[in-house]
């Protein structure tokens, strides 16, 4: 009994894409094939890995157990080509790459352009999402969360910050005025996030402190369609420089409640999952966006 690559690819592929139709795009083969593969696959192994229902794939106790080996497998060889490529200085192989929608559309994607100039054999593959996401389950290799960090269990790499802002459009304050203390917050139409709740702490100096916990009219789960309302004119927000740096330069969203502003800093660190060395590409990612992100 010989397993090839071949097929540990078109299993992995299956569980992490949901269907063999999906993973046959992923892999850029056909869906007979991928059966083909996944077929001999359970024939060497004496055993169904798979239950195939109308509606979705369901992995079985003993596919279950063998997902673990055949992605410790798989990571062993792009491990070993990592090495290889590194020692003829040229980085290989694909990126994975989660982050919140707004910094990957403010940050990421503007560096995407020089990041593959110099790295032309490293392929990108970018993932948004604004939930914290499982590195393992969502098979990626470097994840950029912002703000405090949870999960002791990853490594992480402190980029950088960005400072916090009140901020609303001209169009705004001339319907309904411009705040000129934190008392007159309370007759303005604030934007702010369904979770976490932390991000409704504003940076402004109350009676509770150096923050002000807000409760925004209008809430959504991304920064990026609060920015959206904000430039709207649908109230006002708080958010970070990384994504309002050009508007404000613009002026098409202006600083508001200055002097009541307290200096808060939001973290940005790159997390990781891996028990050994770093591979090439995701070290030279991280060493790249650490680079332009400097002040």
């Amino acid at each position: 009994m010989k397993i090839s690559l071949e097929e540990l690819l078109a299993f992995t592929a299956v569980i992490d894409s949901g269907s063999i139709t999906a993973a046959a795009e992923q892999l850029e083969q056909t869906v007979s094939g991928i059966s083909r593969a996944l077929g001999r696959l359970e024939r060497k192994l004496g055993t169904t890995l798979m239950r195939r229902t109308t509606r979705k794939l369901e992995l079985t106790e003993e596919g279950e157990v063998f997902l673990v080996h055949a992605r410790s497998i798989l990571d062993a060889v792009e491990s070993a080509e990592d090495q290889m490529a590194s020692r003829h200085q040229r980085p290989a192989g694909r990126l994975r790459v989660n982050a919140a929608s707004p910094f990957m559309l403010h940050v990421v994607v503007p560096l995407v352009g020089a990041f593959c100039e110099r790295y032309p054999d490293i392929e990108l593959e970018l993932h948004s999402s604004d939930n914290i996401i499982d590195l393992i389950e969502q098979r990626t290799d470097v994840a950029i969360r912002i703000g405090t960090l949870q999960d002791s269990t990853l490594h992480a790499r402190s980029l950088g910050s960005f400072r916090l802002r009140v901020l609303a459009a001209p169009a705004y304050l001339e319907a309904h005025g411009r705040p000129k203390q934190l008392a007159d917050l309370r007759h303005h139409r604030l934007l702010g996030f369904t979770q976490p709740e932390g991000l409704n702490h504003w940076p402004l100096r109350s009676e509770q402190g150096d923050t002000c916990l807000t409760r925004p009219s209008i809430k959504a789960s991304s920064g990026e369609t609060v920015r959206q309302l904000a430039l709207a004119g649908q109230g006002i927000a708080c958010l970070a420089d990384f994504m309002t740096r050009d508007d404000l330069a613009r002026g098409d969203l202006v600083p508001l409640l200055v002097k009541d502003t307290v200096e808060h800093l939001q973290a940005v660190h790159a997390v990781y999952y891996r028990n050994t060395q770093l591979s090439a590409r995701i070290q030279c990612f991280l060493d790249f966006l650490a680079e332009r992100m400097a002040p």
